[in-house]
């Protein structure tokens, strides 16, 4: 796995590390390591709100895992909790709800089509075109771990909404058949049974449906609200950002969800502005030959801050449906962006059939001095999971974080990981990645630092661990340090895989 360099933004690509000229240079045997405290609870709890029974489970330490009776409880526990995994009752539901979905089928025609729906300015309709015509310059990647049959791009449905049109005013006046198939997902969207303390855009298929807490957060100056509205209310703010992150060149995918996304979040926090609450996105897919191509796109301004959660669930299918989404994170001088995501799609049944195709770019920017963005994910869903959450760390004295754990089952596949991308001085970065596999399953960690010729007093720190449960699960872990700099400090701990099957 060497790296190659796009927009300064480097992408992973099949050639193994030991190809790689750059890999060679002596003083990367010359770093001094750094470590930073561990937390001091060593639990991590799966809750209900992701398809578990509220169970708390005991990480394993060190070695210890692989031998005696801490290795049969912990494998015990693990499986325990896999069996009262109840998705298909929690979320495997589908709703008969009357929409209008366009033709199957990828072309300049659908594009016009997705933007003459949405009744979108001339320059949101070219950033769209153009967008497509990188995608169909670029080539599908082939490096990932993750095997799948072909994609037919023709054989999707690229918009699907609810006839009754969704309100952006009133959650009056919302559909309350629509209200109520959110409730049952555990999702309030009414006045009276809302989250108290967190801000929802609920997004179905190809369409935002409601907003939670809009005047409040209209109070602070906060503006959350559907991509699609943002466009037509917001137009300078969404010119000003859109594609700065993550331009429509970036990738393969990246290039379709510019061209083809429907709707999604948007979060502006003006200057010295702390969100008055956490922000959060539900996404759901319903119907069965639509894929889900939204936007997010989450600016803080200078000083500012704000938090953010997303959720998503769809029906259990048993035919792939694909999740191509992009999110664009901005942070501005001294801001800071915390970002979550609890991803539970529907993974597909035992023997592998059905489950969503979910292939993500998230990039975070921390374009002002002092700034920070965080990653920190579930990941417990999908048939494949593709995705790299970033930070460019541009700004000088900028943060970077990265936590996640991956749980994968069945004949689920997992390639995800890290990039955190050193140019400004003083950055400071740390990745944190546990990985489970049980079953066929598959899981895959592959992370990037890369550290650039002026990002003087650079560090990092850096560990991934995987646990393998069974004889047939796998788990790889593919590191990369790329350095430009000969002073940086940098630390790298891989603990190996622990098999837990008797030997």
């Amino acid at each position: 796995m060497a790296s190659l360099l796009s927009n300064t933004i480097p992408h992973f690509s099949p050639k193994p590390i030991k190809d790689s000229s750059k890999l060679n240079k002596p003083f990367f045997f010359q770093i001094k390591p750094i470590f930073f405290k561990p937390s001091k609870l060593n639990l991590f709890k799966i809750r209900a709100d992701v398809g578990f029974e509220s169970k708390t489970v005991k990480s394993v330490p060190g070695n210890s895992a692989a031998t005696g009776t801490s290795s049969t409880s912990s494998d015990d526990k693990i499986r325990e909790i896999l069996r009262n995994r109840d998705y298909n009752e929690k979320f495997g539901f589908n709703m008969d709800i009357d929409s209008f979905a366009i033709p199957k089928g990828l072309s300049k025609e659908t594009i016009r089509l997705i933007s003459s729906l949405k009744e979108e300015p001339d320059w949101m309709l070219d950033f769209r075109l153009n967008a497509f015509e990188r995608f169909l310059k670029l080539k599908e990647p082939k490096w990932s771990d993750n095997e799948y049959p072909i994609i037919d791009f023709q054989d999707i449905c690229y918009y699907s909404a609810p006839k009754k049109k969704p309100t952006v005013n009133s959650l009056e006046e919302a559909d309350p058949e629509l209200i109520k198939y959110f409730d049952r997902l555990g999702i309030p969207l009414t006045e009276r049974n809302r989250l108290a303390n967190v801000a929802v855009d609920a997004v179905l298929d190809s369409v935002s449906i409601a907003t939670t807490h809009r005047k409040t957060l209209e109070k602070a100056g906060v503006i959350f609200c559907s991509i699609s509205e943002a466009i037509q209310k917001y137009p300078d703010l969404v010119r000003k950002y859109l594609g700065r992150v993550v331009p429509s060149e970036d990738n393969y995918y990246a290039a379709l969800n510019s061209a083809v996304f429907s709707d999604g979040s948007f979060c502006y926090v003006p200057k010295d502005t702390k969100c008055p609450m956490q922000i959060s996105t539900y996404f759901r897919i319903n119907a069965m030959e639509t894929g889900q191509f939204e936007r997010t796109l989450i600016v803080a301004d200078d000083r500012s801050f704000v938090e953010y959660l997303e959720g998503c669930t769809a029906p259990s299918y048993d035919r792939n449906q694909l999740h191509a989404a992009v999110v664009e994170l901005y942070c501005a001088e001294g801001a800071e962006i915390k970002y979550s995501t609890v991803q539970n799609w529907y993974a597909g049944d035992e023997q592998g059939k059905g489950g969503i195709y979910n292939f993500v770019t998230k990039r975070g920017l921390c374009a002002g001095d002092r700034s920070k963005i965080s990653w920190t994910q579930v990941e417990t869903g999908s048939a494949i999971t593709w995705k790299y959450p970033s930070v460019v760390l541009e700004g000088d004295d900028t943060v970077g974080e990265f936590y996640s754990v991956a749980l994968t089952n069945n004949y689920q596949q997992a390639d995800t990981g890290t990039k955190m991308i050193h140019k400004g001085k003083n950055t400071r970065s740390r990745i944190i990645s546990k990985g489970i596999s049980v079953g066929h399953s598959r899981n895959c960690y592959r992370g990037l630092v890369q550290v650039q010729s002026k990002a003087d007093n650079a560090r990092n720190s850096s560990q991934c661990d995987s646990m393998l449960i069974g004889d047939t699960a796998a788990a790889n872990t593919y590191p990369y340090i790329q350095i430009s700099l000969k002073h940086s400090g940098m630390g790298y701990l891989k603990n190996l895989p622990l098999g837990l099957s008797s030997p």
